[in-house]
């Protein structure tokens, strides 16, 4: 792959990409004023000149509402041809796409290619002598029929992927290409790219760009050998010269390196390593910093290139309020006014029993919860514990309060070992998934937290509690809180004059708010299938 090349028609057709939703099959009015006699132009064409062309060229079927969208709202005027030949906006657009050529992986793109050469070849200067009437219409309809599934290949990807395949529900932002090519001929400014895609696109484009230059600049990325145990301040000698050399090229150490000194310089420059991959900021270099140090450019240019793709998949703008979980990161993060205001560890499901990607709305707030036993839970653990023990139910807190089949309907009872913790956060959804707290909170020391069956469980429940009703302090002031989470013997619902968004989301790359590259682990394996589309 030619990453300047992706970089360069990622960036400027992305600045084009802005319209309103789509809506099938909607009926655009015509714009009588445009007429032979009031138009620049006198290149006309009709319906059923485009119905016919959408009949023999099956690859632009997809887009037959698009064709005619287009051209009623401009009266059947020609877009990318007037009398002397192809306009200024076709030029650009045909240099936009050459400018891509090599990065085109599928075989539908190629051709698309060769019709847009052909009609560059066929049209370089002017209408060439002996064009039919029927042959400029078909140009005029390749090209607006390309500028379609181009601009539909770059707001969907370079790899055409179904985001709900991985288990990514965000809804996405539809794009009405018709009225984008409209505003793109008339020439239009382009809006700006922060109101287009999210901006962690522009800062994420950015950190590709970086790395793609560290490459080029072929420094030396061999594998550094720990020749002890591990490095602490005050050490030297050994590999402390290559790893500050890395540590330099990365940018967390500013200064290049002149010694082999294991100084307090050093030291901050490996616990900002250190924080940028996830792992343990204490500043001692053993085996994990240096398997994270030793990963190759060209893999971390991929993950970029990967997360980059998931950028398109959320909304390009966010609420002022809202909270963010980022599942691989293992973290939770509260916004207010669009700035952060707090963050907290979590747990999230397990590699078996992922937590699902999607976006929903803080609804409810259960202060002392029951816990309803799955079914799955029942029949495995809670018969047959109860068949060796008759005492199980009453000794585990919990208790049968129905019968859904052959089997019971079993739950566990608020108190200090629900398996919920003292609160849960719902925000209604299909997938029966929701924040809450635990009472194994030892669980958040660890580095991997993919423990749960899917829920995400909450290092500070209290914090969430006081956040979202902070609000509502005459009926739940802190001590009221605490109150209904530590001393309520009884399940106690409060509904939230107004829910707060909340996404649940996936990224093994993204850039901070300090503007540091961060990395995670793929923990569910979904950068493996995103790049099985891109790179193959």
């Amino acid at each position: 792959m030619n990453f300047r090349k992706l970089l360069f028609i990622t960036a400027i057709l992305t600045l084009i990409l802005a319209s309103c939703g789509q809506r099938k099959n909607r009926k655009v009015k015509i714009d009588q004023t445009i007429t032979p006699q009031t138009s620049y132009n006198n290149l006309f064409l009709d319906s059923g000149a485009i119905r016919q062309f959408i009949d023999k060229d099956s690859v632009y079927r997809p887009y037959a509402d698009m064709f005619i969208n287009f051209y009623r709202h401009r009266n059947f005027e020609f877009a990318w041809f007037d009398t002397s030949g192809l306009v200024e906006q076709a030029h650009n657009f045909i240099n936009l796409l050459s400018a891509d050529a090599k990065s085109m992986r599928k075989q539908d793109s190629t051709e698309g290619q060769k019709k847009i050469a052909a009609i560059l070849d066929r049209f370089s200067d002017s209408l060439p002598p002996g064009l039919t009437h029927e042959e400029l219409i078909r140009s005029e309809l390749v090209m607006t029929g390309e500028f379609f599934r181009h601009a539909e290949q770059v707001f969907k990807g370079q790899g055409g992927i179904d985001a709900t395949q991985l288990g990514w529900y965000i809804p996405r932002k539809k794009i009405d290409f018709s009225a984008l090519l409209d505003s793109t001929i008339n020439g239009k400014q382009a809006p700006d790219e922060e109101k287009l895609l999210n901006p962690q696109f522009k800062m994420l484009r950015a950190a590709l760009q970086k790395y793609i230059d560290l490459k080029n600049e072929d420094h030396p990325w061999d594998s550094i050998v720990l020749e002890r145990p591990k490095l602490v301040l005050g050490d030297s000698g050994g590999s402390i010269q290559a790893i500050k050399e890395r540590l330099h090229y990365l940018g967390d150490l500013a200064e290049a390196p002149s010694d082999d000194r294991y100084d307090e310089t050093t030291e901050q420059a490996v616990k900002s390593f250190q924080a940028r991959y996830g792992l343990s900021s204490d500043g001692v270099v053993g085996p994990n910093f240096m398997n994270a140090l030793n990963i190759p450019l060209d893999t971390l240019i991929r993950t970029i290139t990967i997360n980059l793709e998931r950028v398109r998949w959320i909304p390009s703008e966010l609420p002022e309020e809202y909270v963010w979980v980022n599942i691989p990161d293992y973290k939770l993060h509260a916004y207010e006014g669009g700035k952060e205001v707090f963050n907290m560890r979590v747990i999230v499901g397990s590699a078996a029993h992922g937590t699902t990607i999607f976006s929903g709305n803080i609804k409810y707030i259960v202060f002392a919860p029951y816990w309803n036993v799955p079914t799955s839970i029942v029949k495995n653990e809670i018969l047959p514990g109860m068949k060796n023990n008759p005492n199980y139910i009453r000794n585990h807190n919990m208790e049968i309060y129905g019968k859904d089949g052959k089997y019971p309907l079993v739950r566990q009872l608020p108190g200090p070992d629900n398996a919920l913790g003292r609160v849960k956060f719902l925000f209604p959804n299909s997938y029966n998934i929701y924040l809450h707290d635990t009472p194994n909170h030892d669980l958040f020391t660890s580095r991997n937290r993919g423990l749960s069956h899917g829920c995400v469980r909450l290092s500070q429940p209290e914090k969430m509690a006081e956040w979202l009703l902070r609000n509502d302090t005459t009926h739940y002031p802190v001590k009221v809180i605490d109150s209904l989470m530590n001393n309520n013997p009884k399940e106690k619902w409060v509904t939230l004059d107004q829910t707060v968004p909340v996404y649940l989301v996936y990224f093994t790359t993204w850039v901070d708010k300090d503007g540091q590259v961060n990395f995670r682990k793929d923990i569910y394996g979904h950068d493996a299938k995103i790049a099985e589309k891109l790179f193959q």
